[in-house]
């Protein structure tokens, strides 16, 4: 399996998401520039955290219209892969491969630290090393992080089993305590934990290692199998 990291101006955390994909995990990887990514070889997208384009307009607004989003959603359209951690995931809402928004945290500032998420569906292909209803710990960093959705929108979340990670202590004022959603198909996660600062037990939890050993897994058995 292949992964394709993707770099805007203001990206700061696609070196970690490379470091534990390529170097924790050991899978094959390659951090990309946004202008010259070409993704046809690519299994799986990974879109990280950062400030991408300097959050001008709004968190990921910009990005969500470079010509590397084409390519991301048509990989999206073929069922194959695409995790969006922190401002990965505002990019995937502004894109509209997610539903929903991020907004300013609840109490107007940037907040880092580790906090406790549940398992709330451990059926994709993001979360099936981890049991539902499972406490673990991923850290956060963010200023808007604090998802929002309509009430419409909110009760197909719920139906379709599509919140997949919730916060034990609402730290940002996230509707429903939302951490993290999937898109109706299961493809696209998006989340505002960062599970790659969380690969190994020095960096005070490993906890994120487990979605990737997931991705994985199920990458072989969806696909290689019946390749």
């Amino acid at each position: 399996m292949k992964f394709a990291v993707i770099a805007f101006p203001g990206s700061n955390c696609d070196r970690d998401m490379y470091r534990a994909v390529a170097n924790v995990l050991g899978a094959d990887a390659d951090l990309l520039w946004y202008e010259t990514a070409n993704l046809n070889n690519y299994d799986a997208i990974l879109l990280p955290g950062g400030f991408s384009y300097g959050d001008y307009l709004r968190t990921g607004a910009i990005a969500a219209t470079s010509n590397v989003m084409q390519q991301v959603k048509k990989h999206a359209a073929k069922g194959r892969p695409v995790l969006g951690v922190c401002n990965g995931f505002q990019i995937l809402t502004e894109s509209e491969l997610l539903p929903g928004a991020l907004l300013r945290n609840k109490n107007l500032s940037f907040m880092c630290h580790q906090e406790v998420l549940m398992v709330k569906n451990n059926q994709t292909m993001f979360t099936t090393a981890y049991s539902e209803g499972e406490t673990i710990q991923l850290p956060i960093a963010h200023g808007e992080g604090n998802y929002y959705c309509d009430e419409a929108t909110l009760q197909e979340l719920i139906e379709h089993k599509q919140i997949v990670f919730t916060y034990q202590n609402n730290p940002n004022g996230s509707i429903e305590n939302i951490a993290g959603i999937v898109n109706r198909e299961g493809n696209v996660l998006g989340m505002m934990p960062h599970p790659e600062r969380a690969v190994e037990q020095l960096l005070g939890s490993a906890d994120g290692l487990r979605l990737f050993q997931s991705l994985i897994h199920n990458w072989r058995e969806t696909y290689v199998a019946n390749a």
